[in-house]
């Protein structure tokens, strides 16, 4: 199948250039590669230009343009009407060898799957079960023959009667969903979500939607609103065969606390993305999650070292619930 790449980079020079070497050691090579580029500074043209990538179609976009939505659809825009699949990377990670091959077997080897992610391999926290071991499900998520110890957020929810009722990926009525991380078995499982990080589409399905405006800037969970609405043509799968690694790099991100405002505001729109007319009860488990979280994340302040951090994130999560519910 003929496939191009669409990396979207903002900033991060010598993480996208570990990226393109990565995906020179690829057993399966892109036809293109489009590199859109929203930098203010000319540093990633440089360092592209010290080096020879096959296939590699570099594009620095202006200020109307900039942005993870603006560019992915920029980069949709120029892409080769030969190709049929369409392959998004965040400019932050490093590939195994083998991953665009395993894209392309998801794709082949079913016609209904619209949405191919992969799982970060340096972010698996799965271990295998002990058979004489008790595990309380309150406690530790049991998938399959694996488990994970709960992180304190979904601890608490457990007990609380508030945690997801679904498999890993996907989304409840009420939303907060467990993310669609799974253990390395060799599997490919539906979801509803796929992680921006890694996910690859039809290009049918690409040009038909594309990414939504509403999620400007630095765009937290329009990989969740692209998802849920690519499953109107068909299906979403996680193939644990698509291997990369995920290392967040710091630069580029907002201050924390306008990722706090948007964790819940873009939450709030991918949660009616899902379930346009939600009923009262899943009304009410989403808001008390949201107070729930931060109240969590606020106790950070007293918890952990990074206190300011801890601190504007609750305040923009606290003026963003307030938000929600005053402005629709």
């Amino acid at each position: 199948m003929i496939f191009s790449l669409v990396i979207c980079t903002y900033m991060r020079p010598e993480s996208l250039l570990a990226l393109l070497e990565s995906v020179q050691q690829q057993s399966l090579y892109p036809n293109e590669i489009l590199i859109i580029d929203g930098s203010k500074d000319l540093e990633t043209e440089n360092v592209l230009k010290q080096k020879h990538f096959q296939n590699l179609n570099y594009f620095l976009v202006s200020e109307e343009n900039r942005g993870l939505t603006r560019q992915r659809n920029f980069g949709i825009s120029k892409l080769d009407s030969s190709s049929e699949i369409v392959c998004f990377l965040d400019d932050d990670t490093v590939l195994e060898q083998k991953y665009f091959e395993e894209i392309i077997k998801s794709f082949q080897a079913d016609s209904n799957v619209v949405g191919v992610g992969g799982v970060a391999i340096n972010e698996n926290k799965w271990k295998l079960q002990d058979k004489n071991k008790y595990y309380n499900k309150k406690k530790f998520y049991l998938f399959e023959e694996y488990f994970y110890r709960e992180s304190l957020r979904n601890l608490v929810r457990n007990y609380l009667g508030l945690g997801s009722n679904l498999e890993p990926g996907r989304m409840p009525l009420y939303s907060h969903a467990k993310p669609p991380a799974f253990p390395q078995t060799g599997k490919t499982y539906n979801v509803d979500l796929l992680i921006g990080m890694s996910m690859s589409f039809r290009k049918e399905i690409v040009e038909k939607i594309k990414f939504s405006k509403f999620f400007d800037g630095y765009s937290l969970y329009e990989d969740a609103d692209f998802s849920l609405r690519a499953l109107q043509f068909g299906k979403n799968v996680i193939n644990t065969n698509v291997k990369l690694n995920h290392f967040h790099a710091l630069s580029g991100r907002p201050n924390k606390y306008s990722y706090g405002k948007m964790v819940v505001k873009n939450g709030w729109y991918v949660w009616h993305v899902k379930n346009a007319q939600p009923v009262v009860i899943d009304r009410l488990k989403w808001h008390l999650i949201t107070l729930l979280l931060i109240f969590l994340r606020f106790c950070n302040v007293f918890t952990s070292k990074k206190r300011k951090e801890a601190f504007t994130e609750s305040l923009g999560r606290v003026v963003g619930w307030f938000q929600v519910l005053i402005r629709k």
